[in-house]
């Protein structure tokens, strides 16, 4: 003879706490270790990444050294590359650039093209709209006064790895520019991305939306909610449908 409970739910709340948990741990395991959302902040992928795209970036294709990056089969980070990393200067802020540069590599500007081991790279992403500068596009120039936009720690510490007016990048490290090369806040400016500053690559596009005017004073959380509702109510018509869920290349 089989008892039935006089109350049903509770021999189902443990089983439906234990799924939620289980909920719980897997969002946590995907967000730590698989992928992350990431909004374009700036102009300085253009016209490969806009402002507005929202991005899922893989954390897991690169990984990491150690145990897991033997067993696992993670990629190496190659020029070309587009990566989302810690700023170095500030690493509580994320930047999403291009790689140019890998261990070992000679890099060198001259009138804008860029030269890696004295091999002019072939980029069609890239983006001008400037006119030319003497140190943003002749890089490296040893021979000009710093400029404001030079961390003066990487303005010392270029002058010693620059040898035959080629700049070459050390063990561990990445040199990265932005696709929009006239207004990018780069390795040009603050120096070398160390490897283990890299979160991973982007890899979709999963929502675009116009961008609105930029505001250079920084949101209060009223102005969060404002945008977050008129986003809301109009989506259909600030989406850009022909960005959205389109691959990162």
């Amino acid at each position: 003879m089989k008892w039935r409970s006089a109350h049903p739910e509770a021999s189902t709340w443990p089983e439906s706490l234990q799924s939620l948990v289980g909920t719980i741990i897997i969002a946590i395991f995907v967000v730590t270790f698989v992928v992350q959302a990431f909004q374009i902040p700036s102009e300085s992928m253009e016209n490969t990444l806009l402002i507005g795209d929202y991005l899922l970036v893989d954390k897991f294709h690169f990984g990491h050294d150690g145990f897991w990056g033997k067993v696992l089969p993670y990629s190496s980070v190659n020029r070309g590359d587009i990566v989302v990393f810690h700023y170095p200067v500030d690493p509580s802020v994320h930047f999403v650039k291009r790689v140019i540069g890998v261990p070992g590599d000679k890099i060198r500007l001259i009138d804008r093209r860029v030269y890696v081991n004295n091999v002019a790279l072939d980029e069609p992403y890239v983006h001008y709209f400037r006119p030319h500068d003497t140190y943003r596009d002749e890089f490296p120039r040893l021979d000009v006064s710093m400029m404001r936009q030079v961390n003066g720690s990487w303005w010392k510490q270029m002058k010693k790895l620059v040898v035959d007016n080629q700049l070459i990048v050390p063990e561990g490290h990445y040199f990265v520019m932005g696709d929009n090369r006239d207004d990018s806040s780069d390795s040009r400016y603050w120096g070398f991305v160390p490897r283990e500053n890299i979160v991973g690559r982007p890899l979709l596009i999963y929502w675009s939306m116009q961008a609105s005017d930029p505001d250079p004073s920084p949101p209060t959380a009223g102005d969060k909610l404002y945008r977050f509702l008129y986003a809301m109510s109009h989506i259909f018509q600030i989406t850009r449908w022909d960005r959205t869920l389109r691959l990162v290349h």
